[in-house]
């Protein structure tokens, strides 16, 4: 094996004490010193499920929002174009009777031929 320079963990010798020991072994050596620090790759998956459920759900009440607001704006859509076509159809009516009463008033005797003067 090669002589490397690695970094111990103090009490355990000099910084820069040259050993034979690889960086592996030395980093499986103190994986087994602390074996209950050890995680399987069950527990690693309990962990992420564990540390996505939060933002899964967060962005799934968004979309649901999301949803929600898209069918609001499609309704509010839908009672505006009705509301135009209302409007649209009123204001012909009024443009209607407007030119009625136009009518209606030309035809109406004037003052002076009222008055006989």
């Amino acid at each position: 094996m090669a002589t490397t320079d690695i970094v111990k963990p103090p009490g355990s010798g000099a910084v820069g004490e040259s050993t034979n020991e690889s960086p592996r072994d030395d980093a499986l050596s103190r994986q087994g010193e602390r074996g209950d620090l050890e995680i399987s790759a069950d527990d690693l998956s309990t962990l992420l499920r564990r540390a996505l459920d939060t933002p899964t759900r967060e962005i799934d009440n968004l979309i649901a929002e999301f949803e929600t607001l898209r069918q609001r704006l499609q309704n509010d859509a839908t009672r505006i174009e009705r509301n135009i076509v209302e409007y649209a159809e009123l204001s012909r009516h009024v443009m209607q009777l407007t030119t009625i009463i136009s009518e209606t008033v030309k035809k109406l005797p004037r003052a002076s031929e009222i008055g006989g003067s």
